[in-house]
């Protein structure tokens, strides 16, 4: 009877010399080896513990794609995807706007202030939010800043004069802008070919709960008031602090911060939850780097990725925004041809006029959010077919188009469809880019390099009000121009992205070169020898 043996997961035959000079000799069926006998009953299956058993050495990103996505992936979507219904704390926005317009009688300037502080808070710290991710753990970094949001989030419903409500809805922004780094923990625990659908189906918690808050608003508004819709606005927050304390820390970051039992100890959690085998073998320790360093994101391999990133977000965040203004705009003029002298009659009334929202308001606000759902979905069939960078350009360049078409006096019907249309592909490319960002940093400066872009966007939506709203007053013909050719450029900034991460893994490392540990673990080409620490010769 043949004899096998199996050796248990976490050790190792081979020396530390070998470990370091990376020679290791494969011992052929039928050569003496070294490998501890484990004795099975009789009829008993092998343990799932010693899978794998000819690797010595396995990296987080093998374990990974060796567990698969199952139920402990499951769970960690629903949990991140309720801070990533932040969205509400966004949405709330028109809707409180408007209210506090008429209930404290503010002048125009002081209700717009309302919204820029949120994206000032937002854009100040977004990069720190990424910094604290990188130095002391994903989990760290989104649990504090959720708990941020939440506290001064319900403390907004107390607020008792406009100058406090502007403080605590600046420091909410503050808090909101740390909450992108949900993508980062749970980019970082899925398996390659599953990345981009999930991280874009986590995308529409963001749609839902937007639309969550519209619903809300309807039932609170008219007998509550706005300060318990602040305060009812917080529960999506409040069940994720509450389940919180269930997420582990990345098992990436464990292992770069060299905390490798750490790391260890949750990929088994991972693989219990799913029922898989963990790679056996040994758990290797990558070569502890400074984590969180802007000058890490200027190196020569990523500058002109971080530099065009950040052009791409800002354009994201610009167009986006500045559709939503430009929607409000456009509806109440009928159609764009006529939008000029609605303005002339808008400057004429009081600055301190207003008007409540009404059902049917909140019925446009409901149809308006409603357009995110078919981005989602175009760019969850496109992003693996053609790739994200390819994804990102035509979301871009669809936005182009209809904005363009804008110019030839549509009537509202094709003006809703136009916009409709342009509001989808925008929002998908943000989706895609949400997907690209995390996958082409390394683990040392992902959540930095994804905070950065974050607070890049924030500029972007800074700005456009300027656009959408003042320039507008001009000339909505150069306001479309300015809209048109800003993704124009952002659409070509998309195809000269000097990497594709497309079928590739994690990048665990920034010194290595990009391929040496992406390309998944599961296919590889022939005459391509694979080394025991998992890159290619």
């Amino acid at each position: 009877l043949r004899v096998v043996k199996f050796r248990r997961t976490g050790e190792s035959a081979r020396s530390e010399e070998d470990a370091i000079s990376g020679e290791h000799e494969i011992q052929i069926e039928g050569v003496q080896t070294e490998l501890e006998a484990v004795e099975l009953e009789d009829g008993a299956a092998v343990p799932k513990e010693f899978a794998n058993p000819t690797d010595d050495t396995f990296m987080v990103e093998d374990a990974v794609e060796a567990i698969g996505f199952g139920k402990f992936q499951w769970k960690l979507s629903i949990i991140t995807g309720l801070a990533w219904a932040n969205a509400m704390e966004m949405m709330i926005l028109s809707i409180l706007a408007p209210q506090l317009h008429c209930e404290w009688r503010l002048p125009s300037w002081q209700v717009a202030l309302l919204t820029s502080v949120v994206f000032v808070g937002m854009m100040s710290s977004s990069t720190l939010w990424g910094n604290i991710s990188d130095q002391y753990g994903r989990k760290t970094g989104l649990k504090i800043s959720v708990l941020w949001t939440l506290y001064y989030g319900i403390l907004s419903g107390f607020a008792p004069v406009y100058s406090w409500i502007l403080v605590l809805r600046g420091l909410v922004g503050f808090g909101i802008g740390g909450v992108p780094q949900s993508v980062t923990l749970y980019a970082e625990f899925l398996p390659m070919k599953a990345r981009a659908k999930c991280i874009l189906l986590i995308e529409v918690f963001w749609a839902i709960g937007t639309v969550f808050e519209v619903l809300l608003a309807v039932l609170v508004m008219p007998t509550l008031g706005w300060r318990w819709l602040l305060i009812l606005s917080a529960l999506p927050l409040l069940l994720f602090a509450v389940l919180c304390f269930w997420l582990p820390e990345s098992a990436r970051y464990d292992v770069l911060s060299g905390n490798q039992e750490k790391a260890i100890a949750t990929l088994k959690r991972i693989a219990t939850e799913n029922g898989a085998p963990m790679p056996l073998g040994k758990l290797i320790i990558s070569r502890q780097e400074d984590r969180g360093k802007m000058r890490d994101l200027f190196t020569p391999h990523f500058r002109w990725t971080t530099l065009l990133l950040w052009f791409i977000w800002f354009s994201n965040a610009f167009s986006y925004y500045g559709l939503v203004l430009l929607t409000t705009e456009f509806f109440q003029a009928g159609d764009v041809c006529s939008i000029s002298s609605r303005r002339k009659e808008v400057k004429a009334k009081c600055s301190l006029s207003c008007e409540y929202l009404t059902e049917e308001d909140y019925t446009d606000l409901l149809w308006t959010t409603l357009s995110e759902f078919p981005g989602v979905l175009v760019t969850l069939w496109i992003i693996d077919r053609i790739g994200r960078k390819k994804t990102m350009a035509l979301s871009f360049f669809v936005f182009s188009f209809c904005s363009l078409l804008l110019f030839l006096c549509v009537g509202r019907n094709v003006l809703t469809v136009l916009l409709f249309i342009a509001r989808a592909f925008i929002s998908g490319g943000f989706q895609a880019a949400y997907v690209y960002t995390p996958e082409v940093y390394p683990t040392a400066t992902r959540a930095l390099g994804l905070g950065t872009c974050s607070g890049m966007a924030r500029v972007g939506a800074l700005i456009t009000p300027f656009i959408a709203q003042v320039m507008l007053e001009s000339s909505v013909y150069l306001t479309l121009v300015v809209y048109s050719g800003c993704c124009l450029l952002a659409a070509v900034a998309s195809c000269f992205l000097p990497i594709e991460t497309k079928g590739r893994g994690l990048q665990e490392s920034s010194h290595r070169e990009w391929g040496q540990e992406m390309v998944g673990r599961g296919s590889h080409s022939p005459g391509v020898t694979r080394s025991n620490s998992g890159s290619q010769e």
